[in-house]
């Protein structure tokens, strides 16, 4: 039997109440999971793509009912007073878990017109919006979470936001003192902006697995590619940054995003990347 459950708001023991019995709220949500893409914060999913979380029960940002056997047993009904503190729903649907984050847009109260047999007017009644599809979808049987939008979904598994890793100012001025950059103009650290800071800590996990050689050779291709928009110093193997896009086309560097297309030798910049191997 399939269930609608909703998660309100506010301190108390059992968050969780059932809204519907034998009911389902989405179609079925069909994909291969091997080619959705592991979460990346900087890639842009195409319209019929997903992000996934494998081996999701072992995350600290899982929750609890997800890691055991479903009992809507363990359910108390949920309150007509507690209609307007819902702050996320989801459907059991079979063994998998979709969610929807409710925000209050999604309540509606109007007169209407009702399309049955006859229209009919309709007074006020309290009704909630669900959308065509979910925001996130748990399958059990893989243990595995998919997703659109990290920040859609970090109010329903909180501290699932850690995943959207800015660098720390700390960090950003320690990048920036890498011996290849060198700043100039006003530009610092103080003014790197919020996607910069997320590209940032990428680039220095990209760079922490790289040898010495490769990093000399990530600075040919930087400036191969870039040698019109970035000033590059050969003799000091120093990059000049003194704008954030400066910055933002040194970091799309060191995460090898240019590239030559074999026919007509055009060149480009990969918005997103996915790994073939």
């Amino acid at each position: 039997m399939d269930y609608v459950l909703a998660k309100v708001r506010g301190p108390r023991k059992k968050p969780f109440f059932k809204l519907l019995s034998d009911k389902s709220l989405f179609n079925s949500v069909i994909v291969n999971l091997p080619n959705c893409i592991p979460y990346n914060p900087d890639h842009n999913l195409d319209e019929d793509s997903w992000f996934k979380l494998e081996q999701f029960s072992q995350k600290k940002y899982c929750i609890d009912f997800l890691k055991n056997d479903f009992d809507s047993k363990d359910y108390d009904d949920l309150q007509k007073a507690q209609f307007n503190k819902i702050s996320y729903i989801f459907s059991v649907q079979g063994d998998d878990f979709y969610f929807q984050k409710i925000s209050p847009s999604l309540f509606i109260r109007r007169k209407t017109i009702v399309f049955g047999e006859v229209a009919e007017v309709e007074e006020g009644v309290n009704r909630l919006v669900i959308n065509s599809q979910p925001d996130a979808v748990y399958f059990k049987a893989s243990d595995s979470l998919i997703f659109r939008n990290l920040a859609t979904i970090s109010s329903i598994f909180e501290g699932i936001d850690e995943l959207y890793k800015e660098a720390t100012k700390a960090e950003v001025t320690q990048f920036l003192d890498e011996p290849f950059i060198e700043l100039a103009g006003e530009y610092n650290a103080d003014k790197v902006s919020k996607p910069n800071r997320k590209r940032i800590s990428l680039a220095m996990a990209t760079l922490a697995t790289m040898s010495d050689e490769d990093k000399t050779g990530v600075h040919f291709y930087i400036e191969n590619y870039c040698e019109q928009k970035l000033k590059f110093n050969k003799q000091d193997s120093k990059f000049e940054i003194s704008t954030d896009d400066e910055l933002k086309l040194l970091l799309y560097g060191i995460e090898q995003r240019f590239y030559t297309t074999p026919f007509g030798h055009e060149k480009r910049l990969a918005n997103s990347v996915v790994s073939l191997a």
